[in-house]
């Protein structure tokens, strides 16, 4: 554990120093990606200019989802950026080595070799987002809704960690797998979205085969109160805990196929 925790200070430190070095790009891509959210709140409006409700659904009700899928999307992009570098170059460069030769999990060295500060755009904005539906729909969060809150963030972080460290993992296979990566990452935009919008096989995919639909429709509808405790909440801890022993089974097994010289 001494081992873990210096390594992680010491990558932490060097976060720090290149941060302030290098400010004014994470303020451009703090702002960046502010923007890039503002935009797809701004065609949302615009939508519902035109009509009264989505199926049902409000602006204000949208947006909550919208929101709070952000937040653990942030999360996920903040801390686990650097499996976009696994499922690229690194294994078919044959750089994976030096994970192996330290006596650390080379997941957790992987992990906490790189943060991404531009995650924090999509963090502050899910926040701000949440915070300004909830008032907007008189939504009272109690003190045990709050830690409900935070576990269903928690867990929906987990979800993403999860789907693209399996992705990821592909590349000991494959050598390059980042266009997967890609396009399975791109399906986690439909989960900001309430899944009744959907036609049944797009539904489908999102629940029980690549689950983004628990990082964000499923809990936001419970603090919506259109949903459930059970599948809001403890459905998306229990993909959660699946969802990563499955892909990290998968990371493991990719460990032992791979070849060093990435040939």
């Amino acid at each position: 554990m001494k081992r873990y925790l210096i390594l992680y200070n010491k990558f932490l430190q060097q976060y720090i120093k290149s941060l302030i070095e290098y400010r004014a790009d994470f303020i451009l891509g703090l702002i960046g990606f502010a923007l890039v959210q503002g935009t797809n709140v701004i065609f949302i409006k615009l939508i519902f200019s035109t009509i009264p409700n989505l199926s049902g659904w409000s602006f204000y009700e949208i947006l909550f989802i919208y929101g709070f899928s952000q937040i653990p999307r942030g999360i996920d992009h903040i801390f686990t950026d650097n499996l976009w570098m696994i499922s690229g170059n690194i294994i078919v460069n044959g750089n994976f080595d030096r994970y192996l030769i330290r006596p650390l999990n080379p997941l957790f060295q992987v992990l906490a070799e790189r943060f991404q500060p531009d995650g924090f755009g999509e963090l502050i904005t899910g926040i701000i987002l949440v915070i300004i539906s909830s008032k907007n729909l008189n939504i009272a969060f109690t003190f045990s809704k709050i830690l409900l809150l935070i576990l269903a963030i928690i867990c929906a972080s987990l979800i993403y960690t999860a789907i693209k460290l399996a992705v990821a993992s592909i590349a000991f296979w494959l050598k390059f797998a980042q266009s997967y990566l890609f396009m399975t990452y791109q399906l986690s935009n439909f989960a900001r979205y309430p899944m009744g919008i959907y036609p049944n096989a797009i539904r489908s995919i999102l629940t029980f085969i690549i689950p983004f639909a628990f990082t964000g429709y499923y809990p936001g509808v419970y603090f919506l109160e259109k949903g459930n405790l059970f599948s809001g909440i403890i459905l998306t801890f229990l993909v959660a805990i699946i969802g990563m022993c499955i892909a990290y089974m998968i990371w493991l097994k990719g460990i032992r196929q791979y070849e060093s010289s990435g040939s």
